[in-house]
């Protein structure tokens, strides 16, 4: 099977591995990956202006393929319109957790590779917080907007959903 989408957004929860997936999917499909992490933050976790990070992501968004991966609810509508498919990371709270707890220690003192230089990897309480509420929070507005929108999408609740899925495609 091929895959006959060229713009693709990954959203889901901090620690489901976006990132992850956005790679994965980038070499096999030979599609740029755009990380909205590396976007959003400058070095010492600085955040970018708003109005410096919409003219970057819109840059990205106007190439004719891409794969972005992150949540940054403020542009996700933006972001929709200019997608051909979003798939929805919606994995359990404590697996992401988890992940993130695993990510801090792999890349202690410093920046993973879908991260800003200069940020070095950590997860303060304010970011487990957002985890540990995000189904009740986030999720919701999210699968709202999708549900409106005319994207296709795809909402995978497990890891082996995912690789199932991704395995389907030459």
């Amino acid at each position: 099977m091929k895959l006959n989408f060229k713009k693709i957004l990954i959203v889901g929860c901090g620690g489901a591995g976006k990132s992850t997936l956005a790679v994965e999917m980038g070499n096999k499909f030979k599609l740029p990956v755009v990380h909205l992490d590396k976007l959003y933050w400058l070095p010492n976790w600085e955040i970018r202006p708003s109005e410096e990070f919409d003219s970057l992501l819109e840059d990205q968004l106007k190439k004719d393929e891409w794969i972005v991966d992150g949540n940054y609810d403020r542009t996700f509508e933006l972001r929709l319109r200019y997608a051909d498919l979003c798939i929805f990371l919606d994995y359990d709270t404590q697996l992401c957790i988890q992940s993130v707890i695993e990510r801090v220690e792999k890349y202690k003192g410093t920046s993973r590779p879908d991260m800003t230089e200069g940020c070095n990897e950590q997860a303060d309480e304010e970011f487990i917080e957002w985890i540990q509420t995000y189904k009740t929070d986030v999720r919701p507005r999210f699968i709202e907007r999708l549900q409106k929108s005319n994207v296709p999408y795809l909402i995978f609740t497990t890891r082996q959903e995912t690789a199932n899925w991704l395995s389907k495609f030459c």
